[in-house]
């Protein structure tokens, strides 16, 4: 069933992909049932006391030469690093969901709408959820940009994007890079799993990614909760390390985290992100996977609340780990 398995890897299994830090029962749809109508009577999702902060983004810098990261929303954001352009978790839709009509809508457009993309050279897909992975958004990608643009996501995830008409794929399994153009990339564990539909849970891979250039480095977390893949990250990655610090920025997810006992396993929450900036050896950090879907029971505005909380109670600086607009963008921020 599975065509990659290799019963020498922990995270592989012969019908799919496991997550080896989690050893408890997986969540049932009991559970979930459970959950929702608990929401229900408690009046939950909580609404936000303020809406999402979006600025106009700066597209001519955005497009030139300089490093830098622009947040659109959720966990799309559009980095120049190494003279590339580099889009993570591409998703421009209006809804995170199958349907048009139905499911988790946007809250907030897109800080940089898709005909405004400068040329995209690499879209990095960490997993295949609705809310990483949207059809109409990386078929339009494909549409306007082709064979210049290389889609690079764990092992399963290709099959998914040759059915949409996209070729030019490279899939990684765990601790297995990829070098194009200069940029060298490798993907890294998540705490996390895959499913699109009732039948095919885990049988596509997730994962983080490393990303390389000359001079400067990122890690995109993807989707995940905590856990001991930020040590190991670090450890079997440090021989790249400079000046203490592996890398330069990371994209850190913070958000979609309540109910704990439903989400702990599968999503971080502010707290534990700030642990993992520093596990995973970042200078600064940016946070992503908050804002833009109403996912969970945390009102869209907490995740930043309860940031700059645990950013100071770890004694970080403001800007160590930021939670920008949407639109927003970080320059230079290795320096």
């Amino acid at each position: 069933m599975n065509p990659y398995y290799d019963p020498a890897k922990a995270h592989h299994t012969p019908d799919g992909f496991r997550d080896p830090e989690v050893e408890a029962a997986r969540t049932t749809l009991r559970d979930i049932w459970a959950w929702k109508r608990e929401a229900r009577r408690e009046g939950k999702p909580h609404p936000p006391g303020s809406p999402t902060p979006r600025v106009a983004p700066d597209l001519d810098r955005i497009a030139g030469v300089e490093t830098s990261a622009t947040f659109i929303g959720h966990s799309t954001v559009l980095l120049r690093i190494g003279g590339l352009t580099v889009l993570t978790d591409p998703i421009f839709s209006e809804r995170a969901s199958p349907f048009s009509f139905l499911g988790p809508r946007r809250v907030v457009p897109p800080g940089i709408a898709l005909d405004q993309l400068p040329e995209v050279d690499v879209v990095l897909i960490s997993h295949g959820h609705y809310d990483h992975l949207d059809r109409a958004s990386v078929r339009c990608l494909h549409r306007r940009f082709g064979h210049r643009t290389l889609f690079v996501a764990p092992l399963g995830v290709g099959a998914l994007l040759r059915r949409w008409g996209i070729s030019n794929i490279v899939e990684l399994d765990w601790w297995q890079s990829h070098t194009y153009h200069g940029l060298d990339l490798t993907l890294t564990p998540a705490r996390h799993w895959s499913a699109r539909s009732f039948n095919d849970r885990n049988r596509m891979l997730w994962g983080a990614f490393g990303i390389f250039a000359e001079g400067f480095s990122c890690y995109f977390a993807g989707d995940s909760g905590y856990g001991s893949h930020y040590r190991e990250t670090r450890h079997r990655l440090k021989p790249r390390e400079r000046t203490g610090a592996l890398f330069d920025l990371a994209l850190m997810p913070i958000g979609a985290y309540d109910p704990r006992r439903i989400m702990q396993d599968h999503h971080m929450n502010p707290e534990e992100a700030v642990v993992a900036h520093r596990e995973i050896g970042a200078r600064r950090s940016i946070a992503i996977h908050w804002g833009c879907f109403q996912l969970t029971d945390e009102a869209l505005d907490e995740p930043p609340i309860r940031l700059a909380e645990a950013r100071t109670a770890a004694g970080l600086a403001d800007n160590d780990f930021v939670a920008l607009p949407v639109g927003g963008s970080l320059w230079r921020p290795s320096a």
